[in-house]
Order: C-alpha cells, then sequence, then structure tokens
C-alpha cells in the first residue's frame, strides 16, 4: 500500500476557503472508493504545510488516475485545480509514501 501526501500552504485569510477545496478533494477521493482524509496540523514547524491532504492508494497508477479525474470529469478536476492554486501561496509538495505491512519491508 501507498500514501499520497499533499501538502497545502496558504495564507491565514484563505485557510477556510483551502479546508473547502480539500474537503471536496476528499470526498470526491472517497466517492472513488479511495481512503482519504484531511489533516490539519496542531502544531508545525517554521516552514511547515498548512494543511494536509493525504489518499491511500494500492497501486501508483491509482494517484494519476484520480489526478486526472479526480474531482468529477477532467474539466471539473481542472477548474478545481486552477481556483484552488489561486489561493495557495506556493505549489503543493507531494510525498509518496510506501507503507511498511511487515517488519522486513
Amino acid at each position: 500500500m501507498y500514501l499520497a501526501r499533499f501538502s497545502y500552504d496558504v495564507l491565514p485569510i484563505n485557510r477556510r476557503n483551502a479546508i473547502d477545496f480539500i474537503r471536496k478533494e476528499v470526498e470526491a477521493a472517497r466517492a472513488n472508493g479511495l481512503k482519504a482524509r484531511l489533516l490539519i496540523p496542531l502544531t508545525r514547524s517554521h516552514g511547515g504545510a498548512a494543511l494536509l491532504f493525504e489518499v491511500e492508494l494500492t497501486s501508483l497508477d491509482q494517484l494519476d488516475q484520480f489526478r486526472q479525474r479526480g474531482v468529477g470529469s477532467s474539466e471539473d478536476t481542472g477548474n478545481w485545480m486552477h481556483a484552488f492554486s489561486e489561493i495557495l501561496t506556493a505549489p503543493p509538495a507531494v510525498e509518496i509514501l510506501r507503507v511498511a505491512e511487515t517488519a522486513g519491508d
């Protein structure tokens, strides 16, 4: 299993809008049968992300499929990404992690 984690930086004034955008992303992932969540840091290091979106994947192909059509049609997803990007202060940082299933992983 893999985790894809997207870290978003926004100004405090845009935090509520960013949460709404990410909640839409979480709902879309869940509608596609994926386990996803919005993470809101209670503490963070200097330069740490304001908000995070995390989705569990069984294959890395799922990530590409979700990013192309995650929030509806390709056009809807593109519109969502464009609108969200207008309130981001930097491009999202993306981490892809492999979950260790056993001690030997």
